[in-house]
């Protein structure tokens, strides 16, 4: 089980906002946080302590600026997600990005577009391909939701679906949607689905709000799954969370 520090960045800035508030008008978006300090300072804090397989995810228009500085300063050291296509995926491995995450460009119209994700896999292989299996709660189970988590697909979060991925892409990268930003707990059925699978590795985002919840993620997830924090983490505003001593504690397998 591993740590994995993000950065997500909206309009140029690192920011903690709640998941399911992020639409295309600014008249619903909750924000957590906002940082004070560039991208670059906080990728070259991972890079000090080692903390690989972290991610930078581009909240919409008017991030490349900054995710270009936080790759520079650590390269090949993060992920880069955010309008990732098969067109652009390549260049953002060449500034640096260790591998490129990829959710609505694949999961296009709702369902799985297979010509898509063939054709990333042959522009960058799948050791540089994570799948972001980003989702929210339905009545039948966890869907799949693209466009910044607004629009919902028919794909159902299970093991059929992970297996089917798994040939394709180096790892998952899970967001909670119901709960990303909310710092009230995390979603556990989902943990425990993904921690019964154990197939490549997959990373949990969202809702972490305590050391119990990090350690619920480490009982359900057999050890096998990593997390990442947002907004309860000390360095986004967070009362909560140590990002020290997660880092000391989580920093390696």
């Amino acid at each position: 089980m591993k740590f994995r520090p993000c950065i997500d960045l909206h309009q140029g800035v690192v920011k903690q906002i709640v998941g399911g508030t992020l639409a295309d008008g600014q008249d619903t978006l909750k924000t957590n946080f906002s940082a004070s300090k560039p991208a670059a300072w906080f990728a070259e804090l991972y890079q000090k302590d080692n903390l690989t397989g972290g991610h930078i995810i581009q909240l919409g228009p008017e991030n490349e600026e900054a995710a270009t500085s936080a790759l520079k300063a650590w390269p090949g050291g993060m992920q880069i997600g955010g309008g990732i296509t098969a067109e652009n995926a390549k260049s953002w491995l060449d500034k640096g990005a260790s591998a490129v995450i990829v959710t609505s460009h694949v999961f296009h119209h709702g369902k799985i577009d297979e010509m898509r994700l063939k054709r990333l896999v042959q522009v960058v292989g799948k050791e540089h391909l994570v799948l972001d299996l980003s989702c929210r709660r339905s009545e039948s189970g966890y869907k799949v939701v693209t466009d910044r988590w607004q629009t919902w697909t028919d794909e159902m979060v299970c093991e059929a679906l992970l297996d089917r991925l798994a040939g394709s892409c180096s790892e998952f990268l899970i967001h909670a949607v119901d709960v990303e930003g909310k710092i009230a707990g995390i979603e556990k059925d989902l943990v425990a689905l993904i921690g019964k699978w154990g197939g490549i590795p997959v990373t949990y985002a969202g809702g972490i709000q305590s050391l119990e919840d990090i350690e619920t993620i480490q009982n359900l997830g057999h050890g096998a799954i990593d997390f990442t924090v947002g907004s309860a983490l000390d360095i986004f505003g967070g009362q909560a969370l140590s990002y020290e001593a997660l880092a000391k504690r989580f920093g390696g397998r």
